[in-house]
C-alpha cells in the first residue's frame, strides 16, 4: 500500500448550510446519497453499498461548518471531510471535500464524488 495524496474538490450546491449539514452529518441524510444504508453507534457510521460494510469513525464536527470521518482499515492518517463553505459577499454555498487517495486512483476518487454529489444535489433540489 502506497503513501496516499490528499485532493481537494469544491462543488457549489444550491442549500442553506444548515439543510446541507444534516446529510453530510447524519445517518439518515448520508444514506440518501453517499450509501446505500448508512448506520451510527456513537462516533462510529457504518456505511453500506451493495451489501458491503465499510465502518469509518467521526473525529470531529462542527454544526453547518463540516464533518471529518476516517475509514476504520485505514492505518495511515488519512481522512475525509466535508467541509461547508458559504461566500461572505454572495452567500453561495459550497460543499468542499478532502480525501485522499493512491496517486493513481485521485481521478477515479474525485469522479466517485462528483457522483456521490449529483446525487445529493437531485436529493436537495439543487442544480
Amino acid at each position: 500500500m502506497g503513501d496516499k495524496t490528499k485532493f481537494e474538490i469544491e462543488f457549489v450546491i444550491q442549500s442553506s448550510p444548515q439543510l446541507l449539514y444534516n446529510y453530510i452529518s447524519t445517518p439518515s441524510g448520508l444514506s440518501e446519497w453517499f450509501a446505500d444504508n448508512v448506520n451510527s453507534r456513537g462516533e462510529l457510521f457504518i456505511f453500506i453499498w451493495d451489501g458491503a460494510e465499510e465502518t469509518a469513525k467521526l473525529l470531529k464536527k462542527k454544526s453547518d461548518e463540516f464533518v471529518k470521518f476516517a475509514w476504520e482499515e485505514n492505518d495511515d492518517d488519512s481522512f475525509f471531510e466535508m467541509r461547508i463553505i458559504v461566500d461572505e459577499i454572495t452567500k453561495d454555498v459550497s460543499l468542499f471535500i478532502s480525501d485522499f487517495a493512491e496517486e493513481d486512483e485521485i481521478d477515479e476518487a474525485k469522479m466517485l464524488w462528483e457522483n456521490q454529489v449529483s446525487d445529493l444535489k437531485q436529493v436537495l433540489g439543487s442544480k
